[in-house]
């Protein structure tokens, strides 16, 4: 027995195929109970809608591009788990490009693999996308939403990282520290939105109007891993007789790693060493760690629904749009500081 037609349960339910291709479509213009008889129907006959065809009818794929340039980075991966909730929720498939370190990947996917019709929108997450690449996408109605920082043009969702970052460093300043080494991001991981540099700045800006000396030694660099921070400040604790008495890691994962390098050393945290992070990371709950929660899986879905907003306010991609759409908007994401057991006064 073949597959049952849309004929075949417009048949079965008495119904038009008109009707029937509305009401399992979702569309508002159907009766309760013209919907249910075409969806028992369906049901009876094991009906499966073809999604080619709808996209055909609709102008919509009910698919949306995320770009990140790690998967395996803690922040992009809950990112996606908040997009990917709140696109499946709304009936979307998810199109991923993990466009790494490569140039040439990240030039074909942003001049090619985005601009193909099988995608109705773009979340770009911590790219600095060029002005003629966000004109190119606009141009074909891909709608764009950036989580990061700014993009000239498209919707953004980003937090104030220099800001936070000198709220962080005035909390060890507050509980009387002078004392104060920063962990921050490897060079290249400040190609885009800057964010290494950005938190750095916080931080300087925040010793220089305490009149606190910012110690060259203490700025280290690390690649925003637990891993890569414990081995760096394992080499900045080493030296018993100057050690500082606190650090300002640039991340969550980073703090973890210096954690772990002070309990080598037999340093109690926060008793020896205070630590503070920034994100967010769940395992900051585990180790005590004080931070500032960017609930990045939140500012995942809070693109997923900005996106949804501007498909479903005008017309199909490549028509003139009957309603408006949404202005660009540029929204900082609330944060949330978690004072936990990491940080305390200065030993004496």
């Amino acid at each position: 027995m073949g597959l049952a037609g849309i004929k075949d349960v417009a048949d079965r339910a008495g119904l038009s195929i008109a009707t029937v291709s509305r009401a399992l479509s979702g569309k508002a213009n159907v009766s309760t109970k013209s919907r249910q008889l075409a969806q028992a129907a369906a049901d009876e006959l094991g009906f499966v809608p073809s999604y080619h065809a709808s996209s055909l009818a609709s102008g919509r794929n009910h698919n949306v591009g995320l770009v990140v340039p790690s998967i395996h980075r803690w922040y992009f991966s809950s990112v996606v788990d908040g997009v990917s909730a709140a696109l499946l929720d709304a009936g979307y498939d998810l199109t991923l490009y993990n466009v790494g370190d490569d140039p040439a990947r990240r030039q074909s996917v942003l001049a090619d693999f985005l601009l193909r019709k099988r995608l109705d929108a773009v979340i770009a997450v911590s790219l600095v996308l060029s002005e003629a690449e966000i004109k190119q996408l606009l141009a074909v109605r891909r709608p764009i939403v950036g989580i990061g920082g700014a993009l000239a043009g498209a919707s953004t969702i980003r937090i104030d990282d220099a800001r936070l970052a000198r709220t962080a460093t005035e909390h060890l300043i507050g509980l009387g520290h002078s004392r104060i080494a920063h962990l921050t991001g490897d060079a290249e991981l400040n190609r885009d939105f800057k964010l290494p540099g950005l938190r750095q700045a916080g931080f300087e800006a925040a010793m220089a109007a305490a009149g606190h000396t910012v110690r060259p030694e203490w700025q280290v660099s690390a690649d925003f891993t637990i891993q890569g921070a414990y081995a760096r400040a394992r080499s900045l604790l080493a030296t018993a007789s100057e050690r500082p008495t606190a650090v300002f890691a640039a991340s969550d994962e980073m703090a973890i790693g210096t954690i772990l390098a002070a309990r080598d050393f037999g340093l109690r945290v926060p008793q020896d060493l205070s630590v503070i992070g920034m994100d967010g990371h769940e395992l900051g709950e585990v180790f005590g760690l004080t931070t500032i929660n960017q609930d990045a899986r939140g500012q995942g879905a809070l693109a997923a629904h900005m996106l949804l907003e501007t498909l479903g306010a005008g017309a199909k991609p490549g028509t003139k749009r009957t309603t408006p759409a949404p202005a660009a908007t540029d929204r900082e994401y609330p944060t949330e500081f978690l004072v936990r057991s990491s940080t305390a006064v200065p030993p004496v």
